[in-house]
Formats: C-alpha cells, sequence, structure tokens
C-alpha cells in the first residue's frame, strides 16, 4: 500500500505541474482515480492492476494524465497512456521574450550606476536597490510566460513597490548595520515573490512550490557556470585590449560586468525552462558528489568542536561563516528532493542526507548557545537579531527534517510527507527576510 500511494502522489504531483490544474481540480482528478481503483478492485484486480487500468482510464479522459506518462515513459503504467504515435519532442520558446527582458534588466542597471555617478564603486544607495533593478523584469517574464491576469500581476508588484519604498524612505545612518541588513535580505524576500510568478500565482499548491524549489536550484547552476564562462571571457578580453590602449581593457569591463550580472539572471531563468533535460542529467550527479562531502565536513567540524569545547566561543566571523554553511546545507536539502523520485525507496543518498542534516542540527544549536552567551554579555545588535533568528528559523526546519528522514529511513513515513513538511515551511523563510527588511530597522532607530 505504501508503494501504490506513493505512485498516486508522484501522478499527482505530475499533474500539479500544469498551470492550468489548480489544487481543487487536483483533488477532484485523484478522486476520481481512486474511484476508478475501487471499481475495479471489486471487480477482482489486484492493487497494481486496478492501478494501471484507472491511470490508462484516466488518460483516455484527461489529456493531463498522457502528459504525466509522456514525461517518463520508461515505466509500464506510463507507457499504457502514451498514444502509439506520441510526439516526445518539445521546441523551447521564449527566447526572445527572455532576451528583452535581460536588455532591459541591463539597461536599468547602467541608468542607475551612471544616473548615482558610478566612478568605480557602487554607492550604498545603489547596493540597497540593486535587487530591485533586476528582479521586477525577471517577475515581468514569468508573468508573461504564465499569463498571470491583470489582478495576480497587480498582487505580484505589491512586494516590489513596498520593497522600494522602504528602501529609499527609511532613514538609514550611513554605512548602518540595519542598512546592510535590509539590503542582504530584501533579494531573498523578492525572490519569493518572484517564486509567486512562476508557480502561475499557486502558492498554495505543495506541487508547484516544489517545482520552484527545484527552479531555483537549477537556475543557480546555469548562473553560476554563465558567471564562469563571463569570468573567462572578461580575462580574455583584458589580454586582448590591454596592448591597443592602457584602461581600455578595464573601461569595457566596468561596462559589461553589471550589465551581464542582470541580463544572466534572466538568460539563466530561460535556460532552466528551454534546457530541461541537462540540467536534469547534471543535478543527480551534483547532489550524489556534493551532499556526502557536506556530510562528511559538517560531522567532522561537529564532532571536533564538540569534543574540544570551541563550541561556544566562536567569534563573529565564524558565526557568519556557520551561518553561510548552513544556508548551503539547507539547499542541498530541498534541491536533492526536488530531484528526488517520489516511488523511489529510501537508500544510501537518504542515510547520508540524514548525516548532513543531524551534523547542521547540532552545529546550529552550537552556534545558537554561543549567540545567547553574546547577547547576554554585550546586549541585542541588528546583526546579533538577524543571526540569532535565521538560526531559529534555521533549526526547526532542521529539527523536523532530521525526525521526518528518520522515519522515512526506518518505514514509518512517506517521502511525500517529508517533501511536504519543507514546501510548508518555505513562507517562514520569506516572512523572516521581509521582517529583517521592514520591522528591523524601525526597532533599532535605522542605525547601529
Amino acid at each position: 500500500m505504501d508503494v501504490l500511494e506513493s505512485r498516486i502522489a508522484e501522478w499527482r504531483a505530475y499533474v500539479g505541474r500544469s498551470r492550468t490544474v489548480a489544487d481543487p481540480d487536483i483533488d477532484e482528478l485523484e478522486t476520481h482515480l481512486r474511484d476508478q481503483m475501487a471499481d475495479l478492485g471489486a471487480g477482482g484486480l489486484s492493487a497494481d492492476e486496478a492501478f494501471l487500468v484507472a491511470v490508462k482510464r484516466m488518460g483516455d479522459i484527461d489529456g493531463l494524465s498522457r502528459e504525466f506518462a509522456l514525461e517518463h515513459s520508461d515505466r509500464l503504467w506510463k507507457q499504457l497512456v502514451l498514444p502509439s504515435k506520441a510526439e516526445s519532442g518539445r521546441t523551447s520558446n521564449g527566447l526572445v521574450e527572455a532576451l528583452l527582458f535581460a536588455v532591459a534588466a541591463a539597461v536599468t542597471i547602467q541608468i542607475a550606476l551612471r544616473g548615482d555617478g558610478w566612478s568605480g564603486d557602487p554607492s550604498p544607495w545603489f547596493m540597497r536597490n540593486v535587487s530591485l533593478f533586476v528582479l521586477p523584469f525577471l517577475a515581468w517574464y514569468f508573468a508573461q510566460q504564465r499569463g498571470l491576469p491583470l489582478r495576480q500581476s497587480l498582487l505580484t508588484a505589491t512586494p516590489f513597490v513596498l520593497g522600494a519604498l522602504v528602501m529609499n524612505l527609511y532613514p538609514f545612518d550611513p554605512e548602518s548595520s540595519t542598512e546592510m541588513l535590509a539590503a542582504l535580505h530584501l533579494p531573498v524576500a523578492l525572490w519569493f515573490a518572484v517564486g509567486y510568478t512562476y508557480v502561475g500565482g499557486e502558492w498554495r499548491s505543495h506541487e508547484r512550490r516544489m517545482d520552484f524549489v527545484r527552479f531555483s536550484g537549477e537556475w543557480f547552476i546555469y548562473y553560476v557556470l554563465i558567471a564562469l564562462g563571463g569570468g573567462v571571457l572578461m580575462g580574455l578580453t583584458l589580454a586582448v585590449l590591454e596592448p591597443v590602449r592602457a584602461g581600455l581593457g578595464e573601461s569595457v569591463i566596468e561596462w559589461v560586468i553589471p550589465s551581464g550580472a542582470a541580463g544572466a539572471v534572466i538568460v539563466a531563468a530561460w535556460l532552466v525552462g528551454a534546457k530541461q533535460s541537462v540540467v536534469e542529467n547534471m543535478a543527480p550527479v551534483l547532489t550524489m558528489v556534493f551532499t556526502p562531502l557536506f556530510a562528511l565536513m559538517l560531522t567532522g567540524s561537529a564532532l571536533t568542536y564538540a569534543v574540544s569545547g570551541l563550541g561556544s566561543e566562536f567569534d563573529r566571523e565564524q558565526l557568519a561563516v556557520f551561518d553561510v554553511l548552513l544556508i548551503v546545507v539547507l539547499g542541498l536539502v530541498l534541491y536533492g528532493l526536488s530531484a528526488r523520485e517520489s516511488t523511489q525507496r529510501a537508500g544510501f543518498m537518504d542515510v547520508v542526507q540524514l548525516v548532513a542534516v543531524a551534523a547542521a542540527l547540532v552545529l546550529d544549536m552550537m552556534v545558537l548557545t554561543s549567540m545567547l552567551a553574546r547577547v547576554g554579555d554585550l546586549g541585542f545588535t541588528p546583526n546579533r537579531v538577524a543571526a540569532l533568528g535565521l538560526n531559529l528559523v534555521l533549526l526547526v526546519n532542521l529539527i523536523a527534517a532530521a525526525w521526518l528522514s528518520l522515519r522515512l529511513l526506518t518505514g514509518r513515513a512517506t517521502f511525500h510527507r517529508l517533501a511536504r513538511w519543507q514546501t510548508r515551511y518555505l513562507p517562514v523563510f520569506a516572512l523572516w527576510a521581509a521582517g529583517v527588511v521592514v520591522v528591523l530597522p524601525p526597532l533599532f532607530a535605522f542605525g547601529s
């Protein structure tokens, strides 16, 4: 029965990817599928046979099941849904629109830099607003691709308008901690606003949230690849232009790097959809390579700090490093979940992931202990409040993830339950980031 429920969950997850199907529709389709299975079971078929036939009938009734089978044609029950001469290839589109939005973001960045009197180093004003010069174009691109109606498009614009008002109307003290924290957390909050357009406004859907997690990981991979290629290009540009005139290469790079970094945000998003099969082959390899390495490093670090007693003596820089490390681990866990088949049995990688989460949990508790000691000795500051809040948010997530992973390995919980916990927890990260941007600066009088 667990295997059968996992198959139904996988079928439901795929159907949920369709932008035209809302959660109530998915529930109705699942109910219809189960009714078909019950009727077939009453007629003498086994549970597996009833599932195969019911999916076949659903394929005849609704094209979504047929698309679902087409996505993974290697399994018998999905083959039953495939038409005899189905087209397996799909033509990617949206390149022209993506390039237009990329150019618009690049031009906006240049206008902001030149209008701010840029002379090589961006001003605090530019750093506060840099995400507002790029991410609205990404959200707009997805809104166009998903065909969002006017009401939902206006709803999507609200976080960007509020972010612009906060970052430009708050009277931040020059080079204050609250200004820096707001600038760092604003892109995180706005990324979830982009996620709303990516899922076509269906943010309540567990399946669509997991799609956004998958997109975020794949977008990061493509953006890093573009950045690496751009770094090589800039190095060659310096080598070629420097003999022509001293300083010419640096002048070109000063124009190209900001524009390229902004435009690549949109291009990487387009690549995620257009080259889906490429990253699908790459992602499992990256997950299998880096998850064990991080698990080993985290376990070694946790044991070292616990045995040596240094866990209560973290300085500010170490606390920041461990926060980044915990975020990376969480990203690996989420991306690993998004790339995993729901019907796949618990195996070695699930054990490795549990080890990584458990070690991260131990380190997080050490970091929290050290933070609380610093707060007790030195009092609250914006940086300490932000770091303390982030670690508490991570602590709750890691505890639940470790517990559900353990139950998954012992056969007392399904993968679907673990994945649903993570997708339900995503708004907590968005709310925390928004709180640091909006609430934290007034609490500390926009200074410190």
